[in-house]
């Protein structure tokens, strides 16, 4: 289950591992927070289209569904209202009943039926930062977060449906330092102007994150592509996302890196597979179910780091 803030989101971020677990034969749902309703329209050749304009909240959801159908991926909406991207200095306040600003309670809630309806042995979402500054996507990890504690515990939201423990969650970390230098330098190297000389500058506010599985997944880069593409409106097809070629891409950085947040099997770096420890599905599912019900009766959580289920 693969929990993102926006449509778009899961075409950016962890796209190609997704569609490599889909033809794997791996049940793979997508579950978007919100319905992107506020998100600005990116592609310059669409910016006055009337059609958008006058109703941006369905022609999300029409690219959604294109997008969803070139990765084969299930998909639902949680149903929350985007938050927009404040800007100013001061920032102004987010508009009232938007996901930034929805109780925690109600949002975990929301997350955690889906979750014990679906019944993932694996989660991904974003890391405390949001992968960046996004009210939507900090909340969306900390909904997230919220959801993979709660959904195993039949304490928690106990009319939300009967308790599962997903096993692992992990957090998106495409945007590394060590993957964007990588395609800069092959990029000067090849002769070809590199659209990453700014960001690499600016690299020390972000910070580096740790890489625990690299899912190697290059053979499903043009579907990623074409899944973000189906989001027109929110993609400039001559912009930064598709500047590196795409053999480039697959030569230098053929992978989709992930960082472990909480785990209950040991995770071992670097894996390449997000089912590492895992066993077979029968085998999860007996676990899952375990897990869930210790928590029920001794409250015991996790490891937030890589290498113990509990400490």
């Amino acid at each position: 289950m693969a929990v993102h803030a926006h449509p778009d989101d899961e075409s950016s971020k962890g796209a190609a591992t997704m569609a490599k677990y889909v033809a794997d034969g791996v049940d793979v749902l997508v579950v978007s927070c919100t319905g992107g309703e506020r998100g600005d329209i990116l592609n310059p050749r669409l910016k006055d289209d009337p059609e958008i304009l006058r109703d941006m909240p369905q022609v999300r959801r029409e690219e959604m569904a294109r997008a969803q159908a070139i990765l084969g991926v299930q998909h639902t909406w949680l149903g929350f209202v985007d938050s927009g991207l404040p800007e100013g200095d001061p920032l102004p306040d987010l508009p009232p009943g938007c996901f930034g600003l929805e109780p925690l309670d109600v949002t975990a809630e929301a997350l955690v039926r889906v979750v014990r309806e679906f019944r993932p042995h694996v989660m991904t979402t974003y890391d405390e930062n949001g992968g960046y500054p996004h009210p939507d996507h900090v909340m969306c990890h900390t909904v997230s977060m919220a959801a993979f504690r709660a959904a195993g515990d039949r304490s928690a939201y106990p009319t939300a449906g009967t308790p599962w423990q997903p096993l692992k969650i992990y957090y998106n970390q495409t945007l590394s330092k060590g993957r964007i230098q990588s395609f800069h330098d092959a990029m000067e190297a090849a002769g070809l102007e590199s659209p990453y000389t700014e960001w690499i500058k600016r690299w020390e506010e972000r910070g580096e994150r740790t890489i625990t599985t690299k899912v190697h997944c290059a053979e499903y880069f043009p579907q990623r592509d074409r899944a973000l593409l189906a989001h027109a409106t929110q993609v400039d097809p001559e912009g930064t996302w598709f500047r590196v070629p795409l053999e480039m891409q697959q030569q230098v950085w053929p992978t989709e890196d992930y960082e472990a947040a909480l785990s209950y099997v040991p995770v071992v770096p670097v894996e390449d597979d997000l089912f590492a420890g895992l066993g077979s599905v029968e085998e999860a599912d007996a676990l899952a179910v375990k897990e869930g019900l210790e928590l029920a009766y001794d409250g015991t959580r996790p490891s937030a780091l890589p290498g113990g289920p509990r400490q």
